[in-house]
């Protein structure tokens, strides 16, 4: 194996460059496996594995090889491995009892769609495509929704009304109305569901309607890193709706013109303005 890397970092407006070099000095972490059962894994190990074969997955697992490899009980390396495999058959067991798995342990045609949601809440993101309930004609209001759903923190949702368009917050209100019955279904089988807030939705409207900067930095109360983060995950949120044109093609036309609308600077450096959609 190679003893020598190279790595090329290119400075951006974002990047802490001193902690950057500060890295470099730093000792190696130690490697730990990152492997978690999700909706999305299991919908795409389905689309070519039966249960069994995925079973002899997780077997060989970088989790289970480190967890052979720790000097510790051996029964607790049979817990961590048992554990993913009970993880994959209770979210298995939900795929089937919402219809995107069949009996059979193959994808339904909803199931087949919704695997290409590689995203970061798939299972409710496809559901709200299911039941038609997001603005696929509006690039605005979509990105904004979408943007809801990449929100991962616990924000301030004390919004003047007058700050907040009024289609926005019916769309945002609908949103919400007409999916939580399916997010208390998740909660009730012991899934976590996060809460959708309002200020990211503003947020994202805001940038993608073309509001300047700095004005979307006040409305977002965030650090600019943590908004310009919140725009580029909503985009690659959007690209994978883009990916759906066979079955739901107004939304994922409709993504396309949102992402264009996402990505301009400084989010994206004026030189990156060919990065591909």
């Amino acid at each position: 194996m190679d003893r020598i890397g190279f790595a090329v970092a290119i400075p951006g407006r974002f990047m802490d460059i001193p902690y950057v070099g500060r890295l470099n000095g730093m000792p190696p972490s130690d490697v730990v496996s990152q492997i978690r059962i999700n909706f999305s894994m299991v919908l795409n190990l389905l689309l070519s594995h039966t249960p069994e074969q995925v079973q002899e997955l997780l077997e060989k697992s970088f989790a289970a090889y480190l967890k052979r490899h720790q000097k510790r009980r051996k029964r607790r390396n049979l817990d961590h491995r048992d554990m993913l495999w009970e993880d994959f058959l209770k979210h298995l067991g939900f795929l089937k009892e919402t219809g995107y798995v069949n009996e059979d342990d193959r994808l339904t045609a909803d199931g087949i769609w919704a695997s290409q949601l590689r995203i970061d809440q798939p299972l409710m993101v496809a559901e709200g495509f299911r039941r038609n309930v997001f603005p696929d004609r509006n690039p605005v209001l979509l990105a904004a929704i979408i943007g809801a759903f990449v929100n991962e923190r616990e924000v301030d949702d004390r919004i003047e009304k007058k700050q907040v368009p009024k289609r926005l917050r019916n769309a945002f209100l609908g949103v919400k109305r007409k999916l939580r019955s399916f997010a208390r279904l998740m909660i009730d089988r012991g899934f976590e569901v996060r809460p959708l807030f309002l200020r990211p939705a503003l947020t994202v409207y805001a940038w993608a309607a073309g509001d300047p900067w700095e004005q979307v930095t006040r409305i977002s109360e965030m650090e600019e890193g943590n908004l310009a983060m919140l725009i580029l995950r909503t985009a690659d949120n959007l690209r994978h709706v883009r990916s759906l044109a066979r079955v739901f093609p107004e939304a994922s036309a409709t993504a396309v013109e949102a992402i264009e609308l996402l990505l301009r600077d400084p989010v994206l450096p004026a030189e990156q303005f060919d990065y591909p959609i």
